[in-house]
């Protein structure tokens, strides 16, 4: 074999690793070591004038993440047919936080992160502002070159039954319990009364009337909240009680009947995932429970890597909303 084939399939194996390559913690420590300190004073400023803030980055890095993997495609904006505008994405808000910190990071280290990264790095800094476990994000992540509505026809929706919910997530490559920690993040934030409308007065298959699963006790909270007829921009706490904390606490109102979200209550109802759900609650005590946050964390980095693109794979945007 000559010097020269020799050498030409090293230079072939180091393009495939490099577009083939994996997420690591510290990407950036040495092109922008200064990445996660911006993004953390960007997502703090912006929780100062809008108290869902980090409920809003949790669920835009989900969002992202579930269409064409967590690739920032949700970001693009250049017209009707971007996918930020598909009806899966509705009230998906936190994009001029991501172009404030991409702005800022394009000034001190330009063309270095992704607004992919970003995106994730925004999310972690979310958990932490609400009281949340903190950890590494791993990063690499390069920019899609892709962002179209019909992309997010799959998106989990609220009214999706347990097994769709499930097999969507399977899809993306995560399990039952997965499924139940991700839906965990509804431990912050708020909903409108327009997803509950159906849920409390229209509910199928019982024919009408309000959802059998929600608490006696719950019911005429949630009715007085969101009125038939009444404004369906109304918001109202995701997680009853425990609005502005990270911490199981939603997994306790689902057990106990009083889940806002629809398909939040349908956890409790399929024996797989109220299994999941049930284990952090430990007859026992709480030395026998897992960590909540802790398999929380896990989830939410697994999540991180669907579909991530690497090496020589997509792009570095310079501007999030826009394609190079």
């Amino acid at each position: 074999m000559t010097v020269l084939l020799v050498l030409s399939l090293l230079f072939f194996s180091f393009l495939m690793g490099c577009s083939d390559g994996q997420l690591e913690v510290g990407f950036y420590s040495n092109t922008c070591p200064q990445v996660d300190s911006v993004v953390r004073d960007v997502v703090r400023e912006a929780a100062l004038s809008d108290t869902n803030m980090a409920a809003v980055l949790l669920r835009l890095h989900f969002h992202d993440c579930f269409v064409e993997g967590c690739d920032g495609s949700i970001l693009i904006e250049n017209g009707p047919e971007s996918e930020r505008h598909a009806f899966g994405h509705q009230g998906v808000r936190g994009f001029d936080v991501i172009e404030k910190a991409k702005a800022e990071l394009e000034g001190s280290c330009p063309g270095v992160v992704s607004c992919a990264d970003i995106v994730a790095l925004a999310a972690r800094e979310a958990i932490v502002l609400a009281n949340g476990p903190t950890y590494e994000v791993p990063t690499g992540r390069r920019d899609g070159l892709v962002s179209n509505v019909s992309l997010a026809d799959d998106m989990p929706d609220v009214s999706d039954s347990i097994e769709l919910l499930k097999t969507k997530f399977l899809n993306k490559g995560l399990t039952v319990k997965d499924l139940v920690l991700l839906s965990g993040a509804h431990t912050i934030g708020t909903t409108a009364c327009f997803f509950m409308t159906k849920r409390l007065y229209n509910f199928f298959p019982s024919g009408g009337g309000s959802d059998p699963s929600i608490s006696p006790n719950f019911l005429p909270q949630l009715q007085a909240k969101c009125p038939q007829n009444g404004d369906v921009n109304v918001r109202l706490a995701i997680d009853e009680g425990s609005e502005q904390n990270f911490d199981v606490h939603i997994l306790k109102n689902i057990k106990e009947g009083f889940a806002v979200l629809e398909s939040d209550a349908r956890l409790n109802d399929d024996i797989a995932t109220k299994n999941v759900i049930d284990s952090y609650f430990s007859p026992l005590g709480p030395m026998f429970e897992p960590s909540f946050e802790a398999d929380f964390v896990d989830s939410f980095v697994r999540m991180g890597q669907i579909g991530v693109k690497t090496g020589f794979l997509g792009e570095i945007r310079t501007v999030c909303s826009q394609f190079n």
